[in-house]
């Protein structure tokens, strides 16, 4: 079991600079983030692609090219729709194993894994002469983001020095949208490159798979994992060479004593399920469902497509799709630098009525104006684009990185690993069923599904409003008291919690 220990206002800071070496480790590891930014970004504009579409979806490209084919339904394949989510079905089956590999040979030698997996899925993916080869391509794919999804946090938490754990970990989010922008260029570039401008564009996940392949050979391997695999003379003399000083006794016993009371816990599994754990647990998972609803991803996925639909042409679509993953990573450093200052719960309300006004302005805009033949005029066309590059901005410095923060902030370091790995597959389960789902709904609710995901908007900002307490500024390890004891809903289930400790000692 992986623990992660962390330095915070209440306890004392150990002494590590930020050396070179670091930095280079921070970085080579999170390209894992841009491998898996990439891939979400990459697939919407290959779907859009006509070559891609005549090769492996003959049907959707003669429904496509119909002049009066419904708007909103041309693209619907339930074939077309897995080439995306296959990938986020195999990553959610991919990070339980991944989990056992982290414990259990480390986080470097599960970072190796992941960039195999990539290799061998872009190879067949782009080299695909049969839709069995590209499901293939993907689902081995997905294997490399449920891999590295689940070494590359971990790795960047326990290799960062204490002070600057939340910043560098964010990088990891960072190179997520990177990747996602990076994807829109090319999707734009490769799309009048014919025939095979869908083979390149697939194909260029394999750059950064060989970066990290490679990469990972100069990294090392994080203290704290080899001290939790007993290798101890090592693990210390790692933990100098990161830190940049001679004298880590205290951190290394502070490792140690952590790895000793993690290994306690038999079955942490069972603990999440103890009425104590239940407030991390629950916000964690529902966040994860919340943050897939938003219908972000729906719009990041299937850009080019959407905007194909108002009325752009397909190059039109795409350079709009540029547009929209440049004020993603941009909206990106808007929440590092909010976060810590507005807090976590002004960001979360503040965004889910700025994307509820977007949400709704698309859909009426779309009922009104867009029929099921014939396309928006253009004022219509440009004012949809607008406001879905401000609900990205909404998003991006909100819903999407406290979706992560939260969770890894708020579970005790007993079942900080186990909790977190369950929120990741959350995620990657509610991901595929967005996927895989949208398109058909498209097609079905047509313009009402932006008044669904209104909807639901309205249920998570609620649960926020009510249920998420405010985590600025508390001890990573005092969220008991200082959180929970002090909530007027979750306090009851720290008084269970305390009366059945009380029991067993009085018995």
């Amino acid at each position: 079991m992986a623990v992660v220990i962390s330095s915070n206002g209440n306890s004392k800071a150990f002494d590590a600079k930020m050396t070179v070496y670091v930095f280079i480790c921070v970085i080579i590891a999170a390209v894992g983030g841009l491998i898996f930014g990439y891939d979400i970004g990459i697939s919407g504009g290959v779907t859009a692609m006509d070559d891609f579409l005549k090769e492996f979806f003959p049907s959707v490209y003669e429904r496509k090219k119909h002049a009066h084919e419904n708007n909103y339904c041309k693209y619907d394949n339930q074939f077309l729709q897995l080439f995306t989510s296959s990938l986020y079905l195999a990553a959610l089956v991919a990070s339980f194993f991944a989990s056992a590999t982290c414990s259990k040979l480390g986080r470097r030698p599960t970072m190796q894994l992941a960039s195999i997996f990539f290799l061998i899925g872009v190879g067949l993916a782009a080299g695909a002469v049969n839709i069995y080869m590209l499901i293939i391509g993907r689902i081995l794919l997905g294997f490399g983001v449920g891999f590295g999804n689940q070494a590359v946090p971990l790795f960047l938490s326990e290799i960062a020095p204490a002070r600057l754990r939340g910043g560098l970990n964010i990088v990891f989010q960072l190179m997520v949208t990177i990747g996602i922008l990076i994807a829109n260029i090319v999707n734009y570039f490769t799309s009048s490159i014919h025939p095979y401008g869908w083979r390149i564009a697939l194909g260029g996940a394999g750059v950064p798979a060989l970066i990290l392949l490679f990469g990972s050979l100069l990294i090392c391997e994080t203290p704290t994992s080899l001290i939790e695999r007993n290798k101890t003379k090592e693990g210390k003399e790692t933990l100098k060479k990161i830190r940049g000083v001679e004298d880590v006794d205290e951190e290394y016993e502070s490792i140690v004593h952590a790895c000793d009371f993690a290994r306690q816990v038999k079955d942490p599994y069972t603990k999440l399920m103890k009425p104590a754990s239940r407030p991390p647990f629950v916000i964690g998972m529902l966040l994860q469902f919340f943050q897939q609803f938003t219908g972000i991803n729906a719009i990041m996925f299937y850009a080019p497509v959407l905007f194909q639909t108002v009325g752009f042409g397909n190059d039109a679509a795409l350079l709009s799709a540029v547009i929209t993953g440049t004020i993603n990573v941009l909206s990106t450093f808007v929440g590092i630098f909010l976060v810590d200052k507005t807090g976590r719960r002004f960001l979360l309300l503040q965004s889910s009525v700025h994307m509820l006004v977007c949400q709704l302005v698309i859909g009426i805009i779309l009922a009104k104006d867009l029929d099921v033949t014939g396309t928006l005029g253009r004022p219509q066309a440009l004012v949809v684009v607008i406001f879905v590059c401000v609900y990205v901005m909404g998003f991006a410095w909100s819903w999407g990185p406290l979706g992560w923060l939260i969770p890894s902030e708020t579970f005790p370091v007993e079942t900080r690993t186990e909790g977190f790995a369950l929120a990741v597959s959350c995620n990657m389960f509610f991901t595929f069923v967005i996927a895989q789902a949208f398109l058909s709904m498209l097609c079905g609710m047509k313009s009402g599904i932006f008044f669904f995901f209104s909807g639901w908007i309205v249920v998570m900002g609620l649960f926020a409003l009510f249920f998420v307490p405010e985590t600025k500024g508390v001890a990573i390890d005092d969220m008991r008291d200082s959180v929970w004891k002090l909530h007027w809903y979750w306090k009851r289930f720290m008084l269970e919690e305390d009366e059945h400790d009380v029991e067993k000692r009085t018995d």
